[in-house]
């Protein structure tokens, strides 16, 4: 753990070990996209991140918001995330995550088979908005 005030560690990989993203390509894939947004600016994967910074993460349809209390030297478990950053988002931003895990997605009637090709991309395509 570094209490410093800058540390020697890229973005997509503070993202990975504070379990932001499940895998460090997918944190990676993230920053290139512009969902990773530090003191408002769209990142590159190998930023250099200090302490006391403000990160926000789009993860559609939510806008995280986090503060960076320290840094971790590698991946920690669930339970210690805490120690390292402080959840921000608002609680309206929480609801609509609420909303869309409510809501039925993809739906295919009894019969009706698999999804084709075609269908599939255009479900993933309206999964990723």
């Amino acid at each position: 753990m570094v209490k410093g005030k800058t540390a020697d560690q890229r973005i997509d990989k503070f993202l990975w070990t504070v379990r932001i993203f499940k895998t460090r390509s997918m944190a990676t894939d993230a920053c290139r996209k512009g969902r990773v947004i530090i003191n408002d600016i769209h990142v590159k994967p190998a930023r250099q991140i200090a302490v006391d910074e403000i990160i926000k993460v789009k993860k559609p349809p939510v806008l995280y918001t986090y503060r960076i209390k320290n840094i971790p030297r590698s991946r920690v478990s669930a339970g210690m995330v805490i120690n390292f950053i402080d959840d921000l988002t608002p609680e309206e931003e929480k609801t609509k995550l609420d909303i869309k895990n409510k809501t039925v997605v993809g739906y295919r009637f009894m019969g009706t088979g698999r999804p084709t090709k075609k269908e599939r991309r255009d479900l993933d395509k309206l999964m990723d908005q």
